[in-house]
């Protein structure tokens, strides 16, 4: 049973940041950066805790990179993976709202990203970026309602450097002034993911409130 156990362990452990960036180093990173910012199933992606654990572990010397290399590269990714994203989303149009549901797409997702356009317009793109489900939905949606493909660009390098600056830039102060923070990455990520997963499941019960609002008028009528 014990070796059971350990074997589980073994396997989630693989998932978590510091493994996958030691397992799979850079190019691993920049396939789920461009996944997670391109890809419709890419949204339970971490790529912010990915991207700090790797401007961290380059600052202790665990990922064998100059951090200029790291910053840029992750960077070119993330803008390459927002323009798939456009682009899938201008193709397929309005049928994506009919595809069917999976574990891999939902159309609350789809939802969630509309919504935020409907409030933040095309600064969507470049909040999103630090929101999940909204970084990997709004370049679709924006392909979808078929966005100035000028202004998509200007939203999206502007919001791949806001992204991907603070972010690494983060994690390489912090393991630059603090080597013992590469111990408690653990910790760090798990903060990381419920302050980021906040703003996007108060806007999930926001619509989940407004339709169930307006399933009771409807049934009232």
């Amino acid at each position: 049973m014990s070796e059971i156990w350990h074997s589980i362990q073994e396997f989630f452990a693989w998932f978590q940041p510091r493994s996958i960036i030691e397992y799979g180093g850079l190019l691993l990173l920049l396939t789920v950066v461009f996944i997670e910012n391109g890809l419709f199933f890419g949204f339970f992606l971490p790529g912010d805790s990915l991207m700090f654990a790797a401007g961290l572990l380059c600052a202790t010397g665990v990922l064998p990179h100059p951090f200029s290399v790291v910053i840029s590269s992750v960077f070119i990714m993330a803008v390459i993976g927002n323009m798939f994203g456009y682009y899938f989303g201008r193709k397929t149009g309005p049928a994506l709202y009919s595809r069917k549901e999976s574990f891999f797409f939902r159309k609350s997702h789809l939802q969630i990203a509309s919504e935020f356009y409907t409030k933040h317009g095309l600064k969507t793109l470049i909040i999103g970026r630090f929101l999940p489900v909204i970084r990997t939905f709004a370049p679709i949606v924006a392909g979808l309602i078929n966005m100035h493909f000028g202004k998509f660009m200007l939203a999206n390098i502007l919001g791949a450097a806001a992204w991907v600056g603070s972010l690494v830039s983060l994690g390489y102060f912090l393991g630059n002034v603090w080597p013992d923070a590469e111990k408690n990455l653990g910790y760090i990520i798990i903060a990381l993911i419920i302050i980021t997963a906040i703003p996007v499941v108060r806007t999930y019960l926001k619509n989940r409130g407004k339709g169930q609002q307006a399933a009771s008028a409807e049934g009232e009528n």
